[in-house]
């Protein structure tokens, strides 16, 4: 190959830069949030009384946790997109949600019940929670996956089982609005229940979609 040539190919290569993961990721999301929306509205739908919750600090926990549980596994996401990264001074982010789980629940421990502890943790709606996260959680997961793809992860698995969280704790997000369980302990147990159920999900899914 002659020496112009080298150059314009070199030239070519350069202008045709990936986009960036990151990006790619935000798309992806953006793309697949009214999917999981439109899931959402259409079986559950917010509950009637959300004016007179959002009064309730234990219920903008559930938000807090959840959106905390999003971000930490979005930046996690993105640093094991990039070639050789491993979870090594990353994985503490997650303690982040777990942080604040236990501190709601310490906090409702303190105050006087009117219910005993196991109708508080088991609530009204496990099997709603069990169902819901995870299934409004796919088109998110499917998003999450091709954002990451766009990267060069070593670790599928684990970028994977990342993109589940991050799936589930948008999923989450949404049906928490509908949820009418507010303690803590419901939260830290079903949420978290359906939430490692789409962890294990993406965690497959990654092994197989993020591989190079």
């Amino acid at each position: 190959m002659e020496t112009d040539q080298l150059i314009r190919s070199l030239a070519a290569d350069n202008a045709h830069h990936a986009k960036p993961v990151g990006l790619v990721l935000a798309l992806a999301l953006l793309s697949a949030a009214p999917v999981s929306a439109a899931m959402f509205f259409a079986s559950l739908g917010v509950r009637p009384d959300v004016m007179t919750a959002m009064h309730n600090p234990f219920f903008d926990l559930k938000f807090a946790v959840t959106l905390a549980l999003a971000i930490s596994a979005i930046a996690i996401g993105l640093h094991l997109s990039r070639p050789e990264a491993s979870l090594r001074g990353w994985a503490w982010l997650l303690l982040i949600p777990a942080g604040l789980l236990v501190g709601g629940i310490a906090s409702e421990m303190m105050l006087p019940q009117r219910l005993p502890m196991m109708t508080r943790l088991v609530g009204n709606n496990s099997r709603a929670c069990l169902t819901a996260i995870p299934l409004m959680s796919l088109p998110l997961l499917a998003a999450a996956l091709i954002g990451l793809r766009h990267g060069a992860p070593t670790r599928p698995a684990v970028a994977g089982a990342i993109a589940g969280l991050l799936s589930a704790g948008l999923a989450a997000t949404l049906y928490a609005s509908h949820c009418t369980d507010d303690s803590p302990l419901f939260v830290a147990t079903w949420y978290t229940i359906a939430a490692a159920l789409v962890t294990a999900i993406g965690a497959l899914a990654g092994s197989k979609v993020l591989r190079f």
